[in-house]
């Protein structure tokens, strides 16, 4: 599994002086679909409508803090939602949430759990040991999964040597996983800090160790 590089640009900085980030790398077997998990999903989904209201959800301050990032870098975060909030939104509207395969399914119970938008990345496809979070430019190439292309402008965007491989909205077809992934990204991104990141990175290993037969883990905090 090679190592990875992770850094936050000044112009990122200056949008969201507090922003924290975890990485968690893992060498995993993927699945196109977890029964067991999609129990937990479900439950969690269940205890999710009785807490939460379309009204309250973006009093979370994890992801208000998003929403105010994408507003302070130029970008409308109720027509770019972030992923996080479009997720959650999607299970207090009794949408079921999409079924892709056990790894980004279980990422997405991480991201509505904690709140914060997460990307997941075959570690394998990014070019290069670096990435580095800027914030998007205008015409700057970008294919998000399932989306076509995507104006980045003004979106927080974590760049390999290559080009942009994910935002809170969306992540990169480039670098996206696979049921044939075994090296793991995913990066938790703290809008608003350190809140919650020690919790969220915790449960995203169990995760991993009970369905994805997780090992060698490690976690970068950035």
């Amino acid at each position: 599994m090679k190592e990875i590089e992770i850094g936050v640009s000044d112009e990122l900085y200056r949008a969201c002086p507090q922003f924290c980030g975890v990485a968690v790398l893992a060498e995993v077997r993927n699945s196109a679909y977890n029964a067991d998990l999609w129990e937990k999903i479900d439950d969690f989904s269940v205890c999710y409508r009785a807490r939460y209201t379309l009204d309250s959800l973006k009093e979370i301050p994890t992801i208000q803090a998003t929403r105010q990032t994408y507003k302070r870098c130029g970008k409308d975060p109720s027509r770019y939602r972030p992923s996080a909030e479009a997720l959650c939104r999607r299970i207090l509207r009794g949408i079921p949430l999409y079924q892709i395969n056990t790894l980004v399914d279980l990422i997405n119970l991480v991201s509505i759990y904690s709140g914060h938008s997460i990307g997941g990345f075959d570690l394998d496809k990014i070019q290069g040991n670096k990435l580095v979070l800027g914030i998007g430019k205008a015409d700057e190439p970008y294919e998000g999964i399932g989306r076509g292309a995507l104006n980045i402008e003004g979106l927080p965007v974590y760049r390999d040597s290559v080009g942009g491989i994910g935002t809170p909205t969306s992540d990169n077809e480039r670098t996206k996983i696979s049921e044939e992934t075994v090296h793991l990204l995913t990066i938790i991104n703290g809008y608003d800090g350190k809140n919650g990141l020690e919790d969220a990175a915790y449960y995203m290993v169990k995760l991993l160790k009970e369905f994805a037969e997780a090992k060698n883990v490690k976690q970068i905090y950035f």
